[in-house]
Order: structure tokens, then sequence, then C-alpha cells
């Protein structure tokens, strides 16, 4: 790719870089951040008023130099303050580092220093700022990674076979954009690396957030123990239930995406419809615990792209939030890593490449259920969209429809959309 080959500084010879060997899924206290990655995308959803707190909460935040995305040259300038000018595709890194953090974690197992990309999730807002596209990336993805910039200067070189997780205390923030770009085709200008000290105080804000259990779970790994039913759950509890791995699902990490999503698209809803947009406190809140976690890029550090990219999704229905985990299938080489299921991933590519909008016809992954006891909202692309059949991605949008093409994925793409209700699966062990 253009971009990747403007990348690659020359000022020293590559330096080999540690693979890790078989890296202990056990240490999972990234995995907290992508709700506090998710949260952002959240707080910028809820439109304009949320954007106002930010700006102003960022005011402070931006005091300090961006990462540069060295890829792109300074080519994305500060936008206006208005809405941004067509789709938008930005990177939500979590780190699992516990350097400078507080609260539970399995400290032993997660890393000091840059820490590891344990979350990597892409967000992309569509050009005409009718629907969003939220694509989680599992941490033990094994892909090629480009060479990169070293932080320090100097290149690193690429390598086969890799960890997704392992790029960004490889090269940075702006190595695992590389990576994403690469692995996706698209180019994304904007990026933000978190830390996991935000999702307690995310969940506090908002007066907790309601999540369905279908069965119980019990996590000793985490501590984590809730019974069935409904659980309304704030500061550790929040962060030990976006962190489980163990207490859901079939115990993956595939699983623990889905049961993110469960969290996620509470926290969504309550936002959008239980009358936080119309509490300026809680607004400025939001915007301080999201934005206290986070480092930018430097094309992201700046007050006017944050509320330029709020106002682009302020009206975006909570049903054209498509949350998805990126097609994978299990490793020849070793049956605990994942690599791209190559036709299907294809199919997510073209469309995030083509703008198309994305219709999930699969289940709702290994560690969640819809929620039976409540009302279901299918994803409605709207009336006026130009549907392809199962799996088109190829070309561009119908020139001739009157809104954008949509591509229903494959039955083997698991995700939801914000507006769907669904249950974790807990691994059903007694509670008390």
């Amino acid at each position: 790719m253009t971009d990747l080959r403007r990348a690659q500084a020359s000022a020293r010879a590559a330096r080999p870089i540690a693979r890790h060997g078989r890296l202990p899924h056990g240490g999972i206290a990234g995995r907290i951040i992508g709700l506090v990655a998710a949260a952002l995308a959240v707080v910028l959803v809820a439109g304009v008023s949320v954007a106002g707190v930010a700006a102003y909460q960022l005011t402070s935040a931006v005091g300090k130099p961006g990462v540069k995305l060295a890829h792109l040259n300074g080519a994305t300038a500060p936008p206006s303050v208005d809405a941004i000018t067509g789709g938008v595709n930005m990177l939500l890194v979590g780190t699992d580092t516990r350097t400078g953090q507080s609260g539970p974690g399995e400290s032993t197992r997660d890393s000091s220093g840059a820490g590891n990309n344990d979350v990597t999730i892409l967000m992309h807002i569509a050009e005409d700022h009718q629907s969003v596209t939220v694509v989680s990336f599992p941490r033990d993805l094994l892909i090629t990674i480009p060479r990169c910039p070293s932080p320090n200067g100097g290149t690193y070189g690429s390598v086969s076979n890799a960890m997704l997780n392992t790029t960004l205390s490889r090269g940075g923030l702006a190595c695992t954009v590389l990576t994403i770009e690469s692995l996706t085709g698209i180019t994304i200008p904007y990026a933000a690396e978190i830390s996991f000290d935000g999702v307690s105080a995310m969940s506090n804000v908002v007066g907790g957030v309601t999540v369905c259990l279908a069965s119980p779970i019990n996590d000793p790994a985490t501590g984590l123990k809730l019974p069935a039913g409904e659980n309304t759950i704030s500061g550790n509890t929040a962060q030990a239930f976006v962190r489980t791995r163990h207490g859901v699902g079939d115990g993956s990490d595939l699983g623990r995406i889905s049961n993110q999503q469960v969290f996620l698209s509470a926290l969504t809803r309550k936002i959008m419809t239980e009358g936080v947009l119309k509490d300026p406190l809680k607004l400025y809140e939001i915007a301080r615990a999201a934005t206290t976690n986070m480092t930018l890029s430097d094309s992201l550090s700046h007050v006017d792209s944050m509320v330029a990219i709020a106002l682009a999704l302020k009206s975006v229905p909570v049903a054209n939030i498509v949350m998805l985990q990126y097609p994978v299938s299990s490793a020849p080489s070793d049956p605990n890593r994942v690599v791209p299921t190559v036709a299907t991933s294809r199919i997510v590519n073209q469309a995030l490449q083509n703008d198309q909008r994305l219709q999930l016809t699969g289940t709702t992954g290994r560690g969640a259920v819809l929620d039976p006891n409540a009302p279901q909202t299918p994803q409605d692309p709207t009336a006026t969209a130009s549907t392809a059949p199962t799996g088109a991605a190829t070309g561009a949008p119908d020139p001739g429809a009157t809104g954008p093409t949509t591509v229903t994925l494959p039955s083997s793409v698991s995700g939801q959309t914000a507006a769907q209700q669904t249950c974790s699966k807990g691994n059903a062990r007694p509670v008390g």
C-alpha cells in the first residue's frame, strides 16, 4: 500500500523484535479497555451536546503532543468546527499495561510499559453519516505485521505469523494502525490508545449499566459472581464483567468479545435513551472518564476534530450501529490462535473499502444470546438502501440507488446492533 510505504522511516537499520510465545489467555486486563474505547464512540455518537463537553474536557488533554501517525505525512488537517465531510475511520486500541494503573487485575499476567494491544477496535462512520460499523479484532489473530516506524526513530522490519496484540509494544500506536490498514485495505487517519482505568469511572458516571445474564457467571480468575437475570453493574464489578473470559461462553477470547458487546450495547442504549444526554454534569463526567485515560494520534488531538466527528454521528440510529467480530478461524499451527477466514474477511474488507452498510444474519457470538424477554429491534439499514445478495461486497455502491448498498454478511459472522438486547452466556457454575 502506498500509505504503508510512506510510513517507512530510514533513520536506522531495522531492529529485531522479540516474538511472544503462547501468551497466556489470562493476561486479560486490557480487555476492559475495549469498553473504554467503545465508550469513546458512544460519547461521540451521543451528539452535539456531548461533543461540547468532550471538547471542554479535551482542552486539557490536547495540551500534550499527539502520537504522530507517520504514514499520513501531515495529510489530515484539523477540520473546521462542523460535521466532518465524508466517512471516518478511527482505530481504538486498548493496552493491557498495569503501569500507572489502579484497580483489580491479574498483575502477574498483565504487561508493563506500553503493554500489548489486547483490544483493537475499528470504528467506520459511513460517508452519509447514517450508519456506523464497529469491528473487533481478536487479540490472538496471527497476521503479517508490516514494517513500522520505531517511536524512538528508525524502523522495525516486517514479521509474519505474529499476534496482532504485539503491535503496540513493538512500534506503538502507529504500528497497530499500519497493521490494521494492511489487513483491511483502508486508510485510518484517526487513532486513540486507551488505558484500562476508565471503565469503573465510566460505569459509575452513568449510574451503572444493566446487563442481562442468560445463566450465572462464576469466574474465580476475576472474582466475578453474578446470578442469572438482570444485574446493574458498576465500578470494579463492571471492570470484571468486561474482563471475564472463563466466566462466559466457551471460555475463549472470542466469547469475551461477544460478552463485551452485551455491555457496550446496554451502555449505548442507556446513554442515548435514559436522559443522560440531558444532564450536563453527567456528560462532562463521561467525557472526562474517557479522555483522561487516552493517548490520541496527532490527527485527533484537536478539539475541532472531536467535535466534527461527533457532529457526523449525532443522527445515527442505534439500529444502524453494527458491532461485529472480524471473521476468523482456528490457526492450523495452533488451535489457541486464529487466522482471518479468507473469503469472509474479504467481504468485510471490501464493504469497509466501498463504504457499504453491513447486515448481520449470524448469531450474537459465543458469549451472548438474544434476550428472549425483550422486544428485538432488527437491523434496519433504511428503506432506500439497495440491498446486495449475501456476501456480495465487490464493486462500488450502485450509482442508481438512492442510498448506499447494503451487504448481507454470511451467517458465520457474529455480532449485533446496538439496538438489539442481548444476554451473556454465563458458565452456569453455582454462584452461592
